[in-house]
C-alpha cells in the first residue's frame, strides 16, 4: 500500500492499480482526498498519508510517505480519530500555527492489525481496558457488569473497529498467557482452519516414486540433513559427490503440495514466516506438511527441488542444474553432531562430510574477501514446566553452521541468475548518516577512523582493529546496527553484507513464503511456460514489500514473548544487583543483562555512559504488561 500511496504523489494511472489499491483509491476519491487529472490519479493539497506512531501520553505522529516532511507530523489526541499504532492513514493539515506541523485523522486506510490486546484494570468504579503495546486505557463494549465478573488483569483480543471482545486469552499474572498474548499482539494465528488441515492430510504420509516418473530420482545417493538439536521440519539436505566435486543441495518441494490461491497459499501468505518461540513453533504451513510429507525426514523418500553444482579444479562453479526429485535421505544429524565428527570425536557413516567441509572453508575463505563475516550469537532461552525462565545462554555460528550456510548460499546465488524479474533479496549498502555515527561511537571506544567512501573496505579495517584488542562481537553489533535491513524485493539490487551481485532465498520454502513463490517461478521457468510465470508476477512488487513487514513482526513476536518472560523474572528480583553493559545510548540509556541470565533489556533512567559499558544495576521495576524491565546505577565496572 506504502508504493500505491506515494505513487499518487506524481500521479498514477488506474491501470497501473492494483485490485487491493483500488478499493482505497475508491475511499479517497470519496472522502475528496484524491482527484483524477489527464489520466493520473492524485492526493491532493492539504492531505498526506503515512504511519502512524503513539506515544505514552497519547500524542500521534505521523511518519509521511511524503519526502518533503522533514518532521513527523503531530496528531493530538482528539485528532487520532480511533486509529492505532502502526496504522496507515490519511490524514488533513491543520493551519501551521507552530514551527511544528500538525494534522488531524481522516481515516485508517490499512490497520496495523485488526484486533489489540488489553488487560483488565479498575479506574475508580469503572472497569477499563489497558492496551499493552501502548497503556492507553479504553472503553470496552460490554456491560460493567459482566467486567467486573472478570478478575483484574485478565487479556482480552478486542476489535480495533468496535472494541467488542474477540476472545479472552488469560491473566496478566499467568506465564502460561504469554504466547497467547504474544502472538495476539501482532494479531498471529497458531491455529489453521479446517479447510487447510484438511487440504493438509489429503496428501498422506508417504510418498510413492511411481507417480513421479518424471523426477530425477537420486534414492541411492547419500543426502543428509543438519539442523538445530529439537528440529521438527527439515527443509534442506545435501549430499556432496567429492570425486565428480558436485554439491547437491536438496530443498523440499513445497510447491508441489501447496498451488497457488488454494486455502494453504492462503494461509501461508499472510502469515508469511513461521516463528519460532523457545518451547514450540508457530508453522507458516500446516504440520501435516511442514512436519511431515514435505519435511525431508530420514529413510523415506521425499519430493525435492534440487540444485547439482558443479566446481572445478580452482573451485569456480562451472556448471548449475536445476531439476525436479525424489530424495532419500540417510541420515539426520544435528549440528553438534557435525561439529563433533569436524572435531575428530565422533566417527560418521557419510564419508564425504569432512571432504564437504574442507572445500567450503575454501570458498567460504574466498567469498569473505568481498563479503563480512559478523561474530553474532543467538540468544537462547530454556523454560520451565510452568513457563518461567529456567536457562538462557548466547549460542554462536559452529564449523557445522558455516558448512550448511555455504552450501545454501551457494543453491542461493544460483537461484538469483534464472530470474530477471521475481523475488530477490537486497541488502543496500549504509547510509553516510548511520556511518558517521558509527564512528563516532567507535571513536569513544577508542577506535578512531574516518569516512572512506568504499565502506566494504571501512568495515573491514574497523573489525581487523577489534580483532587486535579483543572486541569483536561487540564491534560487530555496532556494524551491524550501522546497516540497513535486508529486504525483498521484485527487482535485483544485490547484497551489501553478502557481497553478491545477485541474491534470493530459495532454501527454507517451508518456513518462508519468499521461497515458496521463487520455486513456482523457477519451475515455470524450467518448463518455458511463460504466461504462468507472468501470472505468478502479478502484484509481486507488493507481495515483497508485505514480505519484508512480515519478516520483520515474526521477529517481533519472538523477541516481545522472551522480554516477557525476563520481565516477569525481573518482577522477582525486584531490588537485586546485576551485572550489564551498555547497548544503547541515543535517545535512552538501555543495557543488556550479562549475568546469571543473559540477554534482557534493561532501561536506565537518570544516567549516562559510553557503549559497552560495564555497570551493575539495582532493579526498581518491572512492567510485565509491557515487558520492560528498569534498573537504577549502583557502580561502573573498570576493566
Amino acid at each position: 500500500m506504502k508504493e500505491f500511496l506515494t505513487s499518487l504523489l506524481v500521479g498514477i494511472k488506474e491501470k497501473e492499480i492494483s485490485n487491493e489499491d483500488k478499493e482505497v483509491l475508491r475511499n479517497l476519491l470519496n472522502l475528496g482526498a484524491v482527484s483524477l487529472h489527464k489520466d493520473k490519479f492524485y492526493l491532493n493539497n492539504g492531505y498526506v498519508c503515512g504511519k502512524l506512531d503513539i506515544s505514552q501520553n497519547a500524542t500521534g505522529f505521523i511518519m509521511p510517505f511524503d519526502k518533503r516532511f522533514k518532521q513527523d507530523i503531530i496528531v493530538e489526541n482528539k485528532n487520532l480519530n480511533n486509529s492505532h499504532l502502526g496504522d496507515i492513514v490519511l490524514a488533513k493539515l491543520l493551519p501551521l500555527k507552530k514551527k511544528r506541523q500538525s494534522a488531524k485523522i481522516v481515516m485508517s486506510l490499512k490497520l496495523a492489525n485488526e484486533t489489540s490486546v488489553v488487560y483488565t484494570k479498575r479506574f475508580g468504579a469503572a472497569i477499563l481496558g489497558v492496551n499493552l503495546k501502548t497503556g492507553l486505557s479504553t472503553t470496552l463494549k460490554a456491560t460493567q457488569k459482566s467486567l467486573k465478573m472478570l478478575p483484574l488483569g485478565t487479556l482480552l483480543k478486542i476489535n480495533n473497529l468496535n472494541n467488542e471482545i474477540v476472545e479472552v486469552l488469560g491473566n496478566l499474572e499467568d506465564p502460561l498467557s504469554d504466547e497467547k498474548i504474544s502472538l495476539a499482539i501482532y494479531n498471529k494465528n497458531d491455529k489453521f482452519s479446517e479447510a487447510c488441515e484438511l487440504e493438509a492430510k489429503a496428501f498422506g504420509d508417504e510418498v510413492d516414486a511411481s507417480m513421479y516418473p518424471n523426477r530425477v530420482d537420486l534414492r541411492n545417493l547419500e543426502f543428509c540433513t543438519i539442523d538445530p538439536v529439537d528440529a521438527k521440519d527439515f527443509d534442506d539436505a545435501i549430499y556432496f559427490d567429492e570425486k565428480k566435486r558436485e554439491i547437491y543441495v536438496a530443498i523440499a518441494d513445497v510447491s508441489e503440495y501447496v498451488t497457488a490461491y488454494s486455502a494453504i497459499d492462503s494461509e501461508a501468505k499472510k502469515r508469511g514466516f513461521s516463528i519460532y518461540f523457545p518451547h514450540i513453533s508457530v508453522p507458516m504451513l500446516p504440520r501435516a506438511l511442514s512436519e511431515n510429507i514435505c519435511s525431508l525426514k530420514p529413510d523415506v523418500p521425499r519430493l525435492a527441488f534440487c540444485f547439482k553444482i558443479s566446481l572445478d579444479a580452482n573451485n569456480e562453479v562451472k556448471k548449475e542444474e536445476l531439476f525436479e526429485a525424489i530424495i532419500l535421505s540417510k541420515r539426520r544429524f544435528n549440528y553438534d553432531e557435525i561439529d563433533e565428527i569436524l572435531e575428530g570425536k565422533r566417527e560418521c557413516e557419510i564419508s564425504w562430510i569432512k571432504p564437504l567441509f574442507k572445500l567450503t572453508t575454501k570458498l567460504r575463505k574466498k567469498r569473505l574477501l568481498h563479503a563480512f563475516d559478523f561474530r553474532t550469537k543467538e540468544l537462547r532461552m530454556n523454560l520451565d514446566e510452568e513457563g518461567q525462565i529456567s536457562q538462557t545462554r548466547f549460542e554462536s555460528d559452529s564449523d557445522s553452521h558455516r558448512l550448511v550456510e555455504d552450501c545454501m548460499l551457494l543453491a542461493n546465488k544460483a537461484a538469483a541468475k534464472l530470474i530477471t524479474k521475481g523475488v530477490f533479496r537486497n541488502h543496500a549498502s549504509p547510509d553516510f548518516k548511520k556511518i558517521d555515527t558509527l564512528l563516532e561511537d567507535l571513536q569513544l571506544l577508542g577506535l578512531d577512523f574516518t569516512y572512506e567512501s568504499d565502506l566494504a573496505n571501512l568495515i573491514r579495517k574497523i573489525q581487523a582493529k577489534a580483532d587486535e584488542l579483543g572486541n569483536r562481537e561487540e564491534i560487530d553489533k555496532l556494524i551491524i546496527k550501522s546497516q540497513k535491513k535486508a529486504e525483498y524485493s521484485s527487482e535485483n539490487l544485490g547484497h551489501f553484507g553478502l557481497g553478491f551481485d545477485r541474491y534470493t532465498h530459495f532454501t527454507s520454502p517451508i518456513r518462508r513464503y519468499s521461497d515458496l513463490i521463487l520455486h513456482r517461478l523457477l519451475k515455470a521457468k524450467i518448463s518455458k511456460d511463460e504466461k504462468l510465470y507472468n501470472f505468478l508476477l502479478l502484484n509481486i512488487q507488493s507481495t515483497c514489500a508485505t514480505l519484508s513487514e512480515l519478516e520483520r513482526e515474526a521477529d517481533k513476536v519472538a523477541y516481545d514473548f522472551m522480554d516477557r518472560k525476563f520481565a516477569r523474572w525481573a518482577a522477582a528480583n525486584i531490588g537485586k544487583e546485576v551485572r550489564c553493559y551498555v547497548s544503547e545510548n541515543q535517545n535512552v540509556l538501555v543495557a543488556k543483562l550479562d549475568d546469571y541470565f543473559v540477554g534482557a533489556r534493561i532501561f536506565i533512567t537518570g544516567y549516562s555512559a559510553n557503549l559497552l559499558q560495564k555497570l551493575v544495576v539495582k532493579i526498581t521495576e518491572a512492567d510485565i504488561a509491557s515487558a520492560k524491565i528498569f534498573a537504577k546505577v549502583v557502580r561502573k565496572i573498570d576493566v
